[in-house]
Parts: C-alpha cells; structure tokens; sequence
C-alpha cells in the first residue's frame, strides 16, 4: 500500500481509530527504537575512540574514527580457523539437525502410529529432566566424542521445542487423505515422506534451519567443556580467548595499561560485529518464512 494511499485511508477513519493508529505506532516506533539503537551504538563504538565512548560523547555518529580493534582481531590467525570450524559446524550440523528433526516429526505426527504416545513421552521426558554435566561428559568420553568435531555435531542433534513444531506443522498441513491417496499409487512411508512431506513442509524448514543455524553460530558452551584442541575451536571460543588476551593484566607501567585498556575495549565492540553480522545478513532472506512457520507450527492440532 503506498503512502498516498494510507494517508487517504487514515483521514476516511474516525477519530477513535485515527488515535488508536497514532498512539499504535508511537509504541512500535519507541519499541523499534529501544531494539535497534543498541545494535547501532555497538557498531559506531567499535570504529570510534574508547575515551569518547567512556565520557558519553559517542551517542550518533563515531568519534575519533579508527580500526584498532578489528586489526588486532583480523591479526590474530586463529580466528580464521575458528570462523572455519564455525561455518562447518553450522551448516553440517544443521543438516544433521534438520533430517533427524524431521524423520522423527513425521511418525509422530501420524495419528495411526502405535507408538507414537511412548516415544513423545521420552522425547517430552528429555526437555525437563537430564543427565547434567558430569554425566553427559563421561558419556562423550566413553564415546571417544570428548575432543572431536562430532561431539559438537551430534550432542545437540534434535531439539524438542524445534521437534514439537516441525510435528505439528506436518499434523496441521499435510492431511492424512494425502498418504492415502500416495498409497493408491503405491508409495510407502518412506517415498511418501521423501516426495511428498518434505516439498510439502519447505516453511517449516526454513524455520528450523535458522533455528539450528543460529544455535551453532553462537556454539560455545559445548566447545568450552567438550573441546581441548584451538584447531577445533568455535568461533564464540577463539573470540572469547581474544578478549581475554586483551584484558589489562595489571602488571607493567600505567601508560601500556591504559593502551592495553583501550584495545581491549575497542575489541570487546568488534568481536561484537564479527560474530554477530552473518546472522544479521542471512536473516532478512528468511524472515518472511520465518514468521510464518513459527505460527502454523506452533498451533496444536
């Protein structure tokens, strides 16, 4: 609808409904700004002056421009492997993630499967109650996974909060005539699934692709406990180990504190942008099935 339009729209409309519309996007304006002006000041604090983002003067525009802290992040060699090993474990790991989500989606959304009551309530069990840590560490170690790319592929290989979703999505979109009429021609379960459910639940997929996609980009608890090697490390863990470095260790002269102070402020900023700005480029491309499948699969049948 273009402005034209809307504005003649807005003057045919009573008063009571123009004071709603103005008061509605007062609100969404305030809220909009309350969201995105955070993500603003960390992008114009990471190319402006550490004392001037101290002293308040860094509100709009950067001040005393400079690049330290992306050349001391760019300067480090460990954080191309680390930005490789993220980038593998994203995308292996969401693959891996999303067939194992929708393979099991899918029986569970059949309402003739005799099992399904059983293996809902174990997969339901899971999201309340769990192991802990010291458990699942000496399961991945008797597993020979501690210290290996697959245990940050594997461990978290289906979600039940995504499960839930993708198996309402199937219940709610693709009626159960559907499988008979595929049996007619003579399609099983697993043709049917391979042919006809998967095309069928491309939105519901885009949705657990972000979902997946996002938890490994942000990997790092799981690198933190179960990885040893900085060959294999995630990026979030090689950035973590990055700011540490730059923190002022309270030894030397105030001159080379202060600096080392500074860098590790102007740091703190960028590793801010680094991991966090392929995320934001992918996500405008998928927002529009993203809205829309959280909705229909969030709706229980």
């Amino acid at each position: 609808m273009s402005f034209k339009s809307r504005f003649i729209k807005f003057n045919s409309q009573s008063l009571s409904d123009k004071l709603f519309d103005i008061v509605n996007y007062t609100l969404l304006a305030i809220i909009a700004f309350l969201v995105i002006y955070p993500l603003y000041f960390i992008i114009i604090a990471s190319f402006s002056d550490p004392v001037a983002i101290n002293n308040g003067k860094v509100t709009v525009f950067p001040v005393g421009f400079n690049i330290t802290g992306y050349q001391k992040i760019f300067e480090n060699t460990k954080i191309w492997t680390s930005y490789a090993n993220t980038i593998f474990y994203t995308v292996v790991g969401t693959m891996i993630n999303l067939v194992l989500t929708m393979m099991l989606a899918y029986p569970l959304s059949r309402r003739k499967f005799c099992l399904k009551n059983i293996i809902l309530f174990l997969v339901m069990f899971t999201m309340y109650f769990q192991g802990g840590m010291i458990p699942t560490f000496l399961w991945m170690s008797d597993l020979h996974l501690y210290n290996t790319r697959l245990v940050i592929l594997l461990l978290p290989a289906i979600n039940v909060f995504n499960l839930i979703i993708a198996m309402n999505y199937i219940k709610n979109n693709i009626p159960e005539e559907l499988f008979e009429a595929a049996s007619i021609d003579g399609y099983g379960h697993i043709p049917y699934f391979l042919k006809i459910v998967l095309p069928l639940s491309q939105t519901i997929e885009v949705v657990l692709i972000l979902y997946y996609g996002v938890a490994h980009w942000n990997e790092f608890m799981n690198g933190l406990i179960y990885l040893r090697d900085e060959a294999l490390y995630p990026l979030q863990l090689t950035l973590r180990a990055i700011l540490l470095q730059n923190q002022a260790s309270g030894l030397g002269d105030v001159d080379s504190m202060l600096e080392q102070q500074k860098a590790a402020e102007l740091i703190k900023y960028g590793l801010i942008i680094v991991s966090t700005l392929p995320v934001m480029v992918i996500y405008p491309f998928m927002q529009k099935h993203f809205s829309k499948g959280v909705m229909v699969g969030s709706i229980k049948g």
